[in-house]
């Protein structure tokens, strides 16, 4: 198949795009400037320098394609580009994956793709266009859900890691908050594969939690990124600390204290996460000090 990808030299899409090439599928690649433009071309795919607020582009490239998978998403895009690329797909049949995010069910310690809705303001935008990918009719809509996601020392997980320090005796980590709030994680490139899978197999209507099982708490992953650091240990912060350091909106989101299995995926599609853990990758992997790592 020819996939329509946004998002493609992103965080994700730097994962999405060679995994899409490797499974044999030809990728069209709607980015923002030539630099981009040439990333694209240079990992084997076509590039088209583009707006994702241009409707009439992004009906022509979904028409065009045979499937889209749209990693782009944001308050700003989805409102446009959605009804758009469903404009393209129209009445086909073809495949649509949308990306989600966790965030949206709220602080809940088994999260599957059943459990009710509680997003934090900043995800709120989010619900819209989900709702117009998995009702429309006429396409192979699929939403995936990533958790948080980490790998190649980039993503959220650099919060952890670069978060500041005290000096001399008190040199030691903040965390986010008191740290005894659970993060459900995907190392970025399972995510990919997850992304390939419902491509290829979802049904219309369906909805993907990527979540690797693995669930650790800030505290945990702190400490060990303070050991990797040598930093002598972790300190909380109050929300308003937190706060003042990332932001209100950001803070109520990393806050939440949230548990996925993605055991949906497994089962339906056959996805099998392997990745390094995050606490490994934070000890000895992308994330670790120089010195630190093997």
């Amino acid at each position: 198949m020819t996939i329509l990808l946004t998002g493609a030299t992103g965080y994700i899409g730097s994962s999405v795009l060679p995994r899409l090439l490797e499974e044999g599928h030809g990728v069209t690649a709607l980015v923002r400037d030539e630099a981009k433009a040439e990333a694209v071309r240079a990992a084997g795919a076509t590039a088209v320098v583009g707006d994702a607020a241009d409707a009439e582009l992004l009906t022509r490239l979904a028409r065009e394609s045979d499937g889209v998978i749209h990693l782009a998403s944001g308050p700003d895009v989805d409102p446009v580009l959605v009804p758009a690329v469903l404009a393209g797909l129209a009445g086909s049949g073809k495949p649509f994956v949308h990306t989600g995010g966790v965030w949206t069910y709220g602080s809940n310690a088994d999260i599957t793709e059943d459990s009710p809705a509680a997003p934090p303001a900043l995800t709120a935008w989010r619900a819209a266009a989900e709702a117009l990918v998995l009702g429309d009719s006429g396409v192979r809509g699929t939403v995936v859900v990533p958790s948080i996601v980490y790998g190649h020392g980039k993503g959220l997980a650099r919060v952890i890691v670069d978060a500041p320090r005290g000096e001399g005796d008190d040199a030691a980590l903040a965390l986010i908050g008191d740290g005894s709030q659970h993060w459900a994680t995907v190392h970025v490139d399972d995510l990919a594969a997850l992304y390939v899978l419902a491509l290829e197999n979802a049904t219309a209507g369906s909805v993907y939690i990527g979540a690797s099982g693995a669930n650790p708490t800030v505290r945990e992953l702190g400490e060990l990124a303070a050991a990797a650091a040598g930093a002598p240990g972790v300190s909380a912060e109050t929300v308003a600390e937190t706060a003042e350091r990332l932001g209100a909106g950001l803070t109520e989101a990393l806050l939440l204290d949230q548990q996925a299995r993605g055991t949906k995926a497994r089962i339906d599609l056959g996805w099998e996460p392997n990745g390094p853990a995050l606490a490994d990758e934070i000890t000895t992997g992308s994330y670790a000090p120089e010195f630190a790592r093997s």
